[in-house]
């Protein structure tokens, strides 16, 4: 279809774009954008679904938008960047961030298989079965697993930063984070790196078109029919917003993951704002909250093809690692890595995420307000 579009295009024209998804496929197979024409694209940090709730609710409150990131890939008429920039105001964005294509389409595609939707789902399956193994009942590994972390802890990533979470543990609980942080880092960044390494190369583009030709016999089925989420949706329709706890080894467990996928975008040389914005807030403010609302496949659903392909895809390793790795190492009394933990308390990037924490919409997402967007629910 894109090469009817080409085709359909006069010289001077302007092909604006949501997702750096087409300039991969066009790199992975030699071919590029004809040279005629501007290149740009704004691409909001969060679901469809999310923009249109968060431009809305900007109606009322002003600043409430979901930030974006832009780039200027080809600029054939020198005012390509004031179109981009023209182009997320009207979307609504408080505030934008400059990229390239290339690094955009990079660090999407790569961190929506991790922390931003993958890891989260492989990350909540496993504990959810290691808090039951540990005597709790289901209702209450459910709470300690993804209620800790769409409840609580994104919470205060979102207005705080990473470290305040383990900076507001004290005594025993610091130690279960250091526990859990420790165990979970490397193995988690294994498969992050791989994730990475797969995108960079084009296999993942690749595994997303291939899946897109099967989809006529093989459609998109549920991923909430386990215990997990069946539990869940009983545990929400119960739920105490105001007295869901943090608890430390989740916790260590999911910053560890998110730390992880920070360092593997940082080391291939990407930009502070896009690695905070690909692994923190679009986690934080944008999707997590659909997890909170109506389970994992809410918000994982409610994405993109290229997104729910590579969620489903990746989801299953984050927990296997997690369970065969991490959590042996926990049990079989393994030591802290204290320079994992030295590591986390000065990196550098916590001042960056504070800084862009100022930056975040002015209201919370409202997912179940009124709203013209529609989502999507696979029965």
């Amino acid at each position: 279809l894109y090469k009817e579009i080409f085709a359909a295009m006069k010289p001077g024209a302007t092909l604006g774009l949501s997702h750096g998804f087409l300039l991969g496929y066009l790199e992975s197979i030699g071919e590029d954008f004809p040279e005629d024409m501007d290149v740009i694209a704004v691409c909001p940090k969060g679901m469809g679904p999310s923009v249109r709730r968060l431009y809305e609710q900007g109606k009322e409150v002003n600043g409430a938008g979901i930030n974006a990131s832009f780039a200027v890939h080809q600029d054939k008429s020198g005012k390509a960047t004031e179109l981009a920039l023209g182009w997320g105001v009207a979307l609504g964005s408080p505030f934008m961030f400059e990229t390239s294509l290339s690094s955009e389409y990079r660090s999407d595609i790569y961190g929506e298989r991790g922390i931003l939707l993958g890891a989260v789902h492989g990350i909540v399956e496993s504990l959810y079965r290691r808090y039951q193994r540990q005597g709790m009942s289901p209702e209450e590994a459910f709470i300690q697993s993804s209620e800790s972390i769409t409840g609580n802890i994104v919470k205060i990533i979102s207005t705080k930063g990473i470290k305040a979470v383990y900076d507001g543990l004290e005594g025993d609980d610091k130690e279960i984070f250091e526990q859990a942080y420790s165990a979970s880092y490397l193995p988690s960044k294994e498969i992050l790196q791989e994730i990475y390494d797969e995108v960079s190369s084009g296999n993942e583009i690749r595994t997303v078109i291939m899946h897109g030709k099967r989809i006529s016999k093989f459609p998109v089925g549920k991923i909430d029919g386990t215990d997990t989420w069946q539990v869940g949706e009983k545990v929400r329709a119960e739920r105490d917003e105001d007295n869901i706890p943090l608890n430390p080894f989740t916790a260590g467990v999911y910053v560890a993951t998110m730390m992880a996928q920070i360092d593997v975008l940082l080391e291939a040389g990407h930009p502070y704002s896009e690695v905070i914005n690909e692994s923190v807030i679009e986690a934080v403010d944008s999707l997590c909250p659909y997890m909170h609302y109506r389970g994992v496949a809410f918000m994982v659903d409610n994405c993109s093809f290229t997104a729910k392909t590579g969620s489903r895809k990746w989801a299953p390793r984050f927990d296997y690692i997690l369970d065969q790795l991490a959590y042996t190492a926990v049990d079989n009394g393994k030591p802290v890595n204290a320079d994992l933990i030295s590591d986390f308390e000065n990196h550098e990037v916590h001042g960056a995420v504070t800084e862009c924490c100022k930056l975040r919409p002015t209201v919370d997402i409202s997912v179940d307000s009124a709203s013209s967007t529609k989502e999507i629910v696979i029965e």
